[in-house]
């Protein structure tokens, strides 16, 4: 009894001096307090945490263990996680069977299957001697299971809507190039498949030109019909120059089917079957295993520009790969949460619904994401993983960002965006030469809009040098607190 009731008292007082700890340095600092202020963002709706990276010290914990949306930084948890159970030099393939007089492609969820890969499929094909399909062409995608589409919004011919395919061609997209000249605007698509419709009545204007995407408020674009369909009206001013528009208008069968005639008539080939989806008999015989690239290149591609469906095809490839095909969620997510319980992680607030942060249901806390960031940095695959984060003022979504500014060129940091909720998660090197990892986390519906000078603030206040001031700019941290772990990222 006394053993017992000692036991207890030890664990009670554990987690009251950990609590404690973490209640130490709860105070956000005061330029980062002030964006705050001015966006109209209370504190309480932020979640962030900083660490020295070299010896686990705390230098700023607030609201560390709340459950919040992440937005795209959950990109890292996926991206890290497939790193370690996957590793950097896992390639995804794509098979390609003779059936008789058929032609069958089985998908096992290539993320980046697009048209030039997919173009030099097809070439392959003709090397080895297969001159003209005079069958049916068999799609075979049970690699991965069916997946609800996982739309963000009612927009269905975005491309970051494209749901999860095991044999995903080109992110089942088209890109409209925009081309003024001195009299009109030409318009065309790439690829420009058989069957596309397209309806330009853009009218050359004057004036200024909307920054980034927001050209696209000047263009009335109508994407309804059968078969497929792009119409383009409205004002395009001759200073926007060229511009492009990714459009996702076809569904996955007749996309591919659509790819193979354009590609296929241009190599010379022939084909008069239909599209279908089945597999391969015993019978067939594979005559060429097409491969990816590499899971470090992946991850880039990945985390640089916050590829939605890339994250997506590599969640449900964690959970084939681990958890065994036909591929599910669910199973993505209990082969990651036991990779992060051997790096001694817990995340009870860990919500993954596909992966990518492109969700309204996904959380993480700032602790757990500082968890992940510390194992990653301890990890043999640490360089493949900070080097897919955008640079500061560089590249990916952080090339306009923070220009000019001291921690441009000193930062990897991946962004995250949704309606209500604005991230930033990443490595800094101060300009004192130590490394930190740096959470922040916004949920409230001002964030989108106003959050991001609240986050660069952080970034610039870590950057000169959060581990000498603490968290208030009164004095320095006292205390040291363990690493690796979720209760002390």
């Amino acid at each position: 009894m006394i053993e017992m009731t000692l036991k207890v008292f030890k664990t009670f007082a554990f987690i009251f001096g950990l609590a404690s700890s973490w209640s130490a340095w709860a105070e956000l600092p005061r330029p980062v307090m002030q964006a705050l202020k001015t966006a109209g963002i209370p504190t309480s709706s932020v979640g962030a945490v900083v660490q020295e990276v070299s010896t686990g010290r705390s230098e700023l914990v607030h609201e560390a263990r709340d459950s919040m949306n992440p937005a795209s930084v959950m990109k890292l948890v996926t991206t890290y996680s497939a790193l370690e159970l996957l590793g950097p030099a896992y390639r995804w393939k794509t098979e390609v069977y003779v059936d008789g007089n058929d032609v069958v492609l089985k998908g096992y969820g290539d993320p980046k299957l697009n048209l030039e890969s997919f173009w030099m499929l097809l070439r392959a094909l003709r090397g080895r001697g297969l001159q003209d399909i005079r069958g049916d062409l068999v799609l075979d995608r049970s690699w991965f299971g069916p997946v609800a589409d996982g739309r963000i919004d009612d927009d269905a011919f975005r491309p970051y809507n494209v749901a999860p395919d095991a044999l995903l061609v080109n992110f089942k997209s088209l890109r409209f190039t925009f081309l003024p000249a001195e009299s009109a605007v030409r318009v065309y698509a790439e690829p420009a498949l058989p069957g596309l419709e397209l309806i330009n009545s853009l009218k050359l204007s004057e004036g200024s030109c909307p920054e980034g995407k927001a050209f696209r408020s000047l263009i009335q674009a109508d994407f309804r019909g059968k078969p497929p369909r792009a119409s383009f009206t409205g004002a395009y001013p001759l200073l926007c120059g060229e511009k492009e528009l990714n459009v996702a208008l076809y569904e996955p069968q007749e996309y591919v089917a659509a790819m193979v005639k354009q590609l296929w008539a241009e190599m010379g080939g022939s084909w008069t079957g239909v599209v279908r989806q089945g597999s391969a008999s015993p019978t067939a015989r594979l005559v060429y295993l097409h491969e990816s690239q590499p899971l470090a290149e992946i991850v880039r591609d990945i985390n640089k520009f916050s590829n939605n469906v890339m994250a997506r095809q590599l969640y449900l490839t964690v959970a084939a790969e681990i958890g065994g095909a036909p591929a599910r969620p669910e199973l993505g997510l209990v082969a990651i949460r036991q990779l992060l319980a051997q790096r001694g992680i817990q995340a009870p607030e860990l919500v993954m619904e596909n992966g990518s942060g492109l969700s309204r249901l996904e959380r993480a806390s700032a602790a757990t994401l500082a968890a992940v960031l510390h194992a990653a940095w301890k990890s043999p695959v640490m360089p493949e993983f900070v080097s897919s984060l955008p640079v500061v003022a560089a590249d990916g979504t952080m090339k306009k960002r923070l220009l000019g500014a001291g921690v441009a060129g000193h930062a990897h940091i991946k962004t995250g965006l949704l309606q209500d909720a604005r991230s930033i998660a990443g490595y800094v090197l101060d300009r004192h030469g130590q490394r930190h990892l740096v959470v922040m986390l916004i949920n409230h519906p001002r964030a989108s809009a106003e959050g991001e000078p609240a986050l660069n603030a952080m970034l610039e206040w870590v950057y000169e040098g959060a581990g000498g001031k603490g968290a208030t700019g009164r004095g320095p941290a006292r205390s040291n607190r363990p690493s690796g772990g979720p209760q002390s990222p």
